[in-house]
């Protein structure tokens, strides 16, 4: 008896910090900015495709909106999430800026394959096709 009300407070607890863990990170995506460090498929050298400013992303989960700047231009889409679900919308008005480097193009390209995300054990934010990693951010404010 003692083995079975044991082994019932176990699963008890694995199945309270289970669900803990989904929800934090879910919420982790939230108020924080996340600057790119990396993005899958252009042949030039990041620091070519973003020489002055690198993208940042923020998500609004009152609004249901991402902001942030694509490398040279302010951008604002809608994003649905549903678990580690993720689809971007269309960008909304951006400003008008000409900048260097081509990056803006490629940034927002990327964003409308994303399917899905994954916050790795690092901490940084994976935005994935499938479970191919396109886009990684790290966490710029907490």
């Amino acid at each position: 008896m003692k083995y079975l009300s044991l082994t019932f407070c176990i699963a008890c607890l694995l199945f309270v910090f289970s669900c803990k863990t989904s929800q934090s990170t879910t919420d982790a995506i939230y108020n924080s900015s996340w600057e790119l460090e990396y993005v899958t498929g252009p042949r030039i050298a990041f620091d070519g495709l973003y020489p002055n400013k690198k993208p940042q992303i923020t998500f609004s989960k009152e609004e249901g909106k991402v902001m942030g700047n694509n490398g040279c231009n302010g951008y604002s889409a809608d994003y649905t999430l549903e678990g580690n679900k993720l689809s971007f919308g269309e960008p909304g008005p951006t400003t008008l800026m000409f900048c260097e480097g081509g990056g803006e193009v490629v940034f927002l390209k990327t964003m409308k394959k994303i399917d899905a995300y994954s916050i790795d054990a690092d901490g940084k934010l994976n935005l994935l096709m499938g479970d191919l990693p396109m886009m990684r951010f790290k966490k710029v404010t907490p």
